[in-house]
């Protein structure tokens, strides 16, 4: 299939410029901090320490992984046509579709690399200490796998930014908005309205609702709840009952922040003159 092969080209790309090796290494030296130090306190306390690196990983990959996921795909149709290579690309016999289907498909095997071999490495280092139960591990690896789709979740976005402007800068600087708008300022507006409304007009199910429409929140609630091992530790500091949904639920909200924003770049760039 071509997108698998303009896929396997993406990946060379990321492993040449770096991008692969940097990003684990970011990835993994947080991870290790955190593992290291965040669970420090956990003996002393009985807390299980895989089930506290969680908590404290999920929130802050809440903030890395769609800023790389973004800085990997803004450019990812834009920069090929400054670059002059996408009517070359486009001249071979490939569809528009397989283009940025086979274009995300590498950027989320780069961030996935990346992400699996960054976070195993606080989960070796805390294997090797002992004390973890296997319900922090099932966490964990949930954790790991909910990353990946936040992360493909912000490259299908990052590919329809790139797909719906002329200039590689105006992808990068709307790539930052979107980072802006669903890392920071989504909750912070609604935590706004929650408090304006002092639960006059939303009520639960419309809580609900208003979360999923924000990716992170979906992972946070997942992250958060679907493990009872890491629930006792995460406090749940925010908005919605974590009982409300089934875990299955935020596994199919994710798939679809997946799914349609890449779909309307796929739209966006077959209506794209060039």
């Amino acid at each position: 299939m071509q997108a698998l092969i303009i896929a396997a080209q993406e990946i060379r790309v990321g492993l040449r410029n770096r991008w692969v090796l940097a990003t684990t290494l970011v990835m993994a030296a947080l991870a290790l901090s955190l593992a290291l130090l965040g669970s420090a306190p956990t003996g002393a306390v009985k807390a299980d320490p895989l089930a506290v690196v969680v908590v404290s990983l999920a929130s802050l990959t809440i903030f890395l992984v769609p800023l790389i996921a973004l800085l990997l795909s803004f450019d990812a149709i834009v920069g090929e046509q400054e670059r002059g290579t996408l009517m070359l690309l486009l001249s071979y016999p490939v569809s528009r579709w397989q283009v940025v289907l086979g274009k995300g498909l590498g950027h989320v095997a780069i961030l996935a690399i990346a992400t699996v071999l960054g976070y195993s490495a606080a989960a070796i280092a805390l294997s090797l200490k002992g004390g973890v139960g296997a319900a922090a591990w099932q966490a964990y690896a949930a954790m790991v796998l909910t990353s990946v789709m936040l992360g493909a979740a912000f490259v299908a976005m990052g590919c329809l930014a790139s797909a719906l402007v002329r200039e590689r800068a105006t992808a990068a600087g709307l790539a930052v908005g979107v980072w802006l708008f669903f890392v920071l300022l989504y909750d912070t507006a609604l935590l706004g309205v929650l408090v304006a409304d002092q639960g006059r007009i939303l009520g639960q199910a419309q809580l609900d609702a208003l979360l999923f429409l924000n990716p992170t929140d979906v992972y946070r609630l997942f992250n958060m709840t679907a493990s009872e091992s890491v629930s006792v530790y995460s406090g749940m500091a925010g908005p919605g009952d974590p009982t409300a949904s089934p875990p299955a639920a935020y596994i199919g909200a994710l798939a679809l922040w997946i799914i349609v924003p890449l779909a309307a770049a796929i739209v966006a760039f077959r209506r794209r003159a060039l």
